[in-house]
């Protein structure tokens, strides 16, 4: 990817930075205040420095030591647990702060306000008589710590975290592999010939092929594509995350789908980590049709539209990367056209330039709560079917996973897109 050395190094810094503190958060919850003993604080910090550094040397280690992928999926696992016990701490710690505010001291009560005097009544004995300085009220005592009640309540604390972490992860992991959800659209496509009416396309983004998700995973997937009876599949990047060597059994299985108009792949960003161009050879080779910044033209005379492929976004400055003028270089203006674009990006630029549609994925919809309400900010259009005008966006959760083996309010998917005419 193109990116300034100095935006990666801060990012990173920041990234570390947010991570060891987490650690040192949830080694003072989970250990140090569940118990004085000195074995189990020394565990705790053991343990949690011991899931800390591979998580901060992941992200650099695995685009030196490829097979260290899959050391580096338990490390994302280990973030995804962090995070849910981050957050099952915090509500839980909210929650004791309540009780203890509604059950604890409400304040003193307000004197009673006494009258001013009248100035002109004449004094009284009491206004002759010398001032003796009240009594100042005496302060409660403060009641002594328990120490059995707070170290039970920060066991207790800690336990239910633990508990609500793990089932979180455990759905959310079992959400993951589960074969993904099958979602329907239907988009009227201007300029699309009445011939080609209820022309279908499968869509499929993010699968994300690697040491987790294998040919098995990919069969299953092949087989839910192929009962949908399309006409043609879409697979708009991300696909793998590893060499050719290493995964072309897996990616093999794509030779077995069924469609019409056959199989078509655009790069993602994930694809440059791993030689956009071998795989692009790789793919060709397996009867994929790869669209680099170009198009091509699907039906007959009898009727016909443009599907237009383009480079992944974050490759816009490099030498080959995003290019929607070269991709439409040559094309008829007047045809329908369906743009695959991995990034949810430029949607507004492609839609003036003619098309109608356009498929993309790279979001995940977040994958996993809260990254989900993280995503939502940042992307305008995160995921799902958007429209402007006569034009339409459909950005994919994804069909796989990266990262932490993770699906939490944000299910995999295939899309069944049916074109209108």
């Amino acid at each position: 990817m193109v990116e300034s050395p100095l935006r990666i190094i801060l990012f990173i810094l920041l990234v570390s930075v947010a991570s060891v503190q987490v650690h040192i958060y949830l080694y003072r919850r989970l250990f140090r205040d569940t118990s004085t003993h000195r074995g189990w604080r020394t565990a705790g910090k053991v343990l949690l420095t011991a899931l800390c550094v591979p998580l901060l040397l992941s992200w650099v280690v695995t685009r030196i030591i490829p097979s260290a992928f899959i050391v580096a999926v338990f490390a994302w696992t280990w973030m995804g647990v962090a995070v849910y016990l981050l957050l099952a701490l915090a509500l839980m710690g909210a929650v004791r702060w309540l009780v203890a505010r509604t059950r604890g001291h409400r304040g003193v009560a307000a004197p009673l306000a006494t009258p001013a005097p009248d100035p002109a009544a004449p004094p009284s004995l009491a206004d002759l008589a010398v001032t003796v300085p009240p009594t100042p009220p005496a302060v409660p005592p403060v009641p002594p710590v328990d120490e059995a009640r707070r170290l039970f309540l920060s066991r207790a604390t800690a336990g239910g975290a633990v508990l609500a972490a793990g089932g979180l992860t455990g759905y959310g992991m079992w959400s993951a592999f589960h074969p993904p959800v099958v979602n329907e659209i239907a988009v009227r496509l201007p300029g699309l010939p009445k011939a080609l009416d209820g022309f279908t396309l499968v869509h499929m983004s993010d699968i994300h092929v690697g040491p987790i998700i294998q040919r098995r995973f990919m069969d299953e997937l092949v087989r839910r594509a192929n009962a949908l009876k399309p006409d043609l599949v879409a697979i708009t990047g991300d696909l793998v995350d590893g060499t050719v060597a290493d995964l072309r059994h897996s990616v093999a299985a794509l030779q077995n789908l069924q469609a019409r108009a056959g199989t078509h792949f655009i790069t993602g960003n994930h694809e440059y980590y791993w030689n956009a161009s071998t795989w692009a050879d790789a793919l060709t080779g397996l009867g994929v049709t790869v669209l680099r910044n170009r198009h091509v033209t699907i039906g007959d005379a009898g009727g016909a539209f443009d599907l237009v492929g383009v480079d992944d976004w974050s490759m816009r400055n490099g030498p080959k990367g995003y290019n929607l003028d070269a991709a439409l270089q040559g094309r008829n203006p007047d045809r329908a056209a369906v743009l695959l674009a991995h990034q949810p990006s430029n949607w507004d630029v492609a839609a003036k330039a003619g098309m109608g549609l356009q498929l993309s994925g790279h979001t995940h919809g977040g994958q996993f709560f809260p990254f989900t309400l993280a995503v939502s900010a940042i992307w305008k259009h995160d995921a799902g079917l958007f429209q402007d005008g006569d034009s339409h966006l459909y950005v994919s959760r994804g069909t796989g996973f990266w990262g932490p083996p993770l699906r939490v309010a944000s299910p995999s998917e295939i899309v069944k897109v049916t074109l209108l005419a």
